[in-house]
């Protein structure tokens, strides 16, 4: 039986569509061959139609006619498809947990969310149902739940992995990721999913986002200390810097202009031909983006190019910045929308630096409170993904070296 074979029946988590499920075998050998992986609800399958977390979506859109490049990618290089994962409706989610079709077990934290909206694939990696997940980062969705979970996730340079045959949410934002439990196979699948790597690749000087860093809590700061420790081994003495000067809370408010303004476009005519019926949070999110005027969103856009222009100057020489991934552990399900949304709006003030800028992110699960695991997050220039892997992979040895000393 392949490693692929009854994923539904070894689904204990939900993170497994029942509704659009479909199985891949890949090709028998690869840089890839015989690991299994879990494909977000969002990338097309050929002759199968996609859901989107939206059984509205799903409904009133016909099977796709080929792959998503990402699936065909995989398939070529030996993995094989176990199922499409969860997802929240039209991933748009920080929390993953779907009106329509519930919620994936986070298995490091029962009883608290998964993240979203790349829900089912953090669960499904996280459980070990499969060696990797692929899923999209928009705002987080592959950084938080990542985080959430205690799993390793890569948003990579915007632009760097085909979206063809992908459901899109914001274009501008939106990028393909993945899940592993371990820095060496996120690297793997890098390999396969990455462009060659351009110029020199050795890392530079490594600098800590002391303003990311001060919006934690003292307990979740104190747990991210050893795995800060470890990038200082591996990469030398850390520079604090200031990643905004005037503030993250802007720049997640910047974020959330362009972004909202972006889904509305992309959205609008079938939201309003077909009026689905999203869950509440997602009815109310999408009642937000309706709201942008067309004059903020285009007074946004050159204050993002700004935004770019700092964090390219930043990394410049191939620096590395050290960040939380998220402000905090997992939050517990069913929260009500006042505090899902306090939460949402705590966390994109650390989301939206790459976003913005369109560089690449690594997060680490190296960290843990009494709630559960916190990640810690290295980026880089646009482009160095390939250099950003491997210094993920330093970085977990010597922070395992540190443990076992």
């Amino acid at each position: 039986m392949s490693a692929a074979a009854g994923i539904l029946e070894r689904d204990t988590l939900g993170a497994f569509c029942r509704h659009t499920h479909v199985a891949q075998a890949g090709a028998p050998a690869g840089a890839l061959a015989g690991l299994s992986f879990g494909l977000k609800d969002l990338f097309d399958v050929a002759g199968h139609r996609t859901g989107f977390g939206s059984p509205d979506w799903l409904a009133t859109h016909p099977p796709a006619t080929a792959h998503a490049a990402v699936l065909t990618a995989l398939l070529e290089a030996g993995a094989s498809l176990a199922g499409r994962t969860h997802t929240e409706e039209m991933a748009f989610s920080l929390t993953g947990e779907n009106a329509h079709y519930g919620t994936p077990v986070n298995p490091a934290a029962p009883g608290r969310v998964p993240g979203g909206s790349s829900s089912g694939s953090a669960a499904a990696v996280a459980g070990g149902l499969v060696d990797f997940a692929i899923g999209s980062d928009t705002g987080g969705s592959v950084r938080a739940p990542a985080s959430y979970c205690g799993v390793y996730g890569i948003r990579p340079t915007h632009g760097a992995v085909s979206l063809a045959g992908a459901c899109p949410l914001a274009p501008s934002f939106d990028t393909a990721g993945w899940f592993a439990r371990d820095a060496a196979m996120l690297a793997r699948v890098g390999h396969v999913l990455l462009p060659p790597a351009r110029g020199e690749d050795t890392p530079g000087r490594a600098l800590l986002a002391a303003d990311a860093f001060a919006l934690l809590a003292p307990a979740v700061a104190e747990a991210l200390r050893p795995a800060v420790a470890a990038v200082e081994r591996v990469l030398g003495g850390l520079v604090p810097v200031t990643v905004s000067v005037e503030g993250l809370r802007g720049w997640f408010e910047l974020f959330r202009t362009l972004q909202f303004h972006e889904i509305w476009a992309t959205h609008r005519a079938w939201v309003e031909q077909t009026r689905p019926r999203f869950g509440a949070q997602v009815a109310a999110r999408f009642e937000a983006v309706r709201q942008v005027p067309d004059e903020a969103a285009a007074a946004a856009r050159p204050r993002r190019e700004v935004v770019a222009a700092l964090l390219h100057a930043r990394l410049a020489g191939n620096a590395v910045l050290v960040l939380p991934t998220m402000p905090e552990a997992a939050p517990r399900c069913g929260q009500d929308g006042g505090a899902v949304t306090a939460v949402r709006e705590r966390a994109m003030q650390l989301l939206c630096i790459s976003g913005l800028s369109g560089v690449p992110q690594v997060t680490l699960p190296l960290g843990r409170v009494a709630e559960g695991p916190v990640g810690v997050s290295l980026l880089a220039a646009r482009g160095k993904d390939r250099m950003l892997l491997a210094v993920a992979e330093a970085v977990a040895v010597a922070e395992a070296a540190g443990r076992a000393g």
